[in-house]
């Protein structure tokens, strides 16, 4: 029965995120704000929903391991896995903005993430509000960024949005079936935990790591296949950083969330994969066919290596 709730738990997050996305978006279309701008703030958020879901139902229900180590571990699948699929559909182009801008970002907010965790073995309230506050911020950047390099033209074409009562309602289902997706994700994953005797730092950071991870490798995999590699990295990157100061500051300001030593070596291990991929991309600013390839070696080897631990 566990496992039946974890897969409707997966498809409520997913199809929500996707619904919420929509009437997001159309909202936005209909009140004419920029697509540039859609896609960096609303899309963003909407693939990190369910990170975000199942890390703040896990926080209410003091599950912290499983909180902090779906944001690592979907980081990891996200930065190793997508970005490794995409680039053996489709070598990514990188351009040189995210090189210098969206992922020195992404390190650095790994690197507070290590800090918090390492300074008091603990992410409480004051270090959530932080991140918050500081997520706040590099979303008023991204959308002045996006404001100012914007070109003058009408309403995209592209974007056919959702009249305003359908809209409400893709919103308000899409919440609900985040909210209730998450809850079902954290019960069952916990039990299935306890029944085999795993840990649910183990749970946390493959199955619901990989389940939350779901619409980040959609929209990216369709991304590279339609050509639009330079957006498929940039959604990957953008929810990471998502991840780390919106969701891990959302559930570390409502529950104090300890920082066990499997999380440190997990965020060590995010920040040299981190690098990797930084380094891949800045030498001829693309990631090959070749560097994906190896990135999803190197994302299998990590599996093996927190099965075995």
């Amino acid at each position: 029965m566990n496992y039946i709730l974890l897969a409707a738990g997966f498809v409520l997050l997913i199809k929500g995120a996707d619904y919420f996305v929509d009437g997001s978006a159309s909202v936005a279309a209909n009140l004419r704000v920029p697509p540039m701008v859609i896609g960096l703030t609303v899309v963003a958020m909407g693939t990190s929903a369910p990170e975000c879901a199942v890390s703040v139902a896990a926080s209410f229900k003091g599950d912290n391991a499983v909180a902090i180590s779906n944001v690592i571990g979907s980081n990891i699948f996200n930065l190793m896995m997508v970005c490794g699929v995409c680039a053996v559909l489709s070598p990514l182009e990188v351009k040189e903005k995210i090189l210098k801008r969206e992922f020195p970002l992404s390190v650095l907010s790994v690197l507070l993430l290590l800090g918090a965790g390492f300074l008091g073995l603990i992410i409480g309230r004051l270090d959530g509000l932080i991140l918050l506050a500081l997520f706040a911020a590099f979303l008023a950047w991204v959308v002045k960024e996006a404001m100012g390099s914007r070109q003058n033209h009408g309403k995209s074409e592209e974007i056919k949005p959702l009249k305003g009562v359908r809209c409400l309602i893709y919103i308000l289902g899409g919440i609900g079936a985040i909210v209730i997706g998450g809850d079902l994700v954290v019960d069952s994953a916990s039990a299935i935990a306890e029944n085999f005797g795993l840990s649910q730092t183990l749970i946390g950071l493959t199955i619901v790591a990989m389940g939350t991870s779901l619409p980040e490798l959609v929209t990216s995999v369709v991304a590279a296949r339609k050509g639009e590699t330079d957006m498929a990295l940039g959604n990957v990157i953008g929810s990471n950083i998502f991840n780390i100061l919106l969701v891990l500051g959302l559930a570390g300001a409502i529950s104090p969330m300890e920082v066990l030593k499997e999380n440190l070596i997990d965020g060590i291990i995010l920040l040299a994969m981190s690098v990797v991929v930084w380094i891949f991309a800045w030498c001829r600013k693309q990631i090959s066919r070749i560097e994906g390839s190896v990135m999803i070696m190197i994302y299998a080897a990590y599996m093996g290596y927190i099965c075995i631990r």
